[in-house]
């Protein structure tokens, strides 16, 4: 038991939503980091998949643009899943400078097994909170993070 200097006061900056929010994303990083390790992938790995089935082929470029992911780590997340197979990259027909990523047949299987980990994933992060309560945050963050991307 900690004495009470030892105790943060009461609505001091463990209240805050900025510390909350980050503390939550710690925990959120880390549950999805090793639910997809259990499956051989990393994050990168899944909005790059999820990106392709969604919107279909695409330059590195492009992809990096839609997906998030920054083109330096697009290079490598593209090589590890070619190298898998669960990408192909040819060359494009209309600028042979560029490639064209397109999804697989095991992309898509591998995708599938990313979304089951991820589904149980959020279940874990969110197991203290009723549906309603859950479908609440997400509208919430959806709403705070919208304004900021603006």
């Amino acid at each position: 038991m900690q004495s009470p200097s030892e105790e943060a006061p009461a609505g001091g900056w463990e209240s805050l939503p900025s510390w909350l929010l980050t503390q939550t994303a710690i925990h959120a990083h880390r549950l999805v980091a090793d639910g997809f390790s259990s499956v051989g992938a990393r994050g990168y790995h899944y909005r790059l998949l999820a990106t392709l089935e969604h919107l279909g082929p695409a330059s590195q470029a492009a992809l990096g643009r839609r997906s998030g992911i920054h083109l330096s780590d697009m290079v490598a997340t593209v090589n590890e899943l070619t190298d898998r197979k669960l990408v192909e990259r040819v060359p494009d027909p209309s600028d042979r400078r560029r490639n064209i990523i397109s999804l697989t047949a095991a992309g898509k299987r591998q995708l599938r097994r990313l979304e089951k980990q991820l589904a149980d994933t959020q279940e874990a992060l969110l197991a203290p909170l009723s549906p309603e309560e859950r479908h609440l945050l997400t509208e919430l963050l959806s709403k705070v993070l919208d304004h900021h991307n603006r």
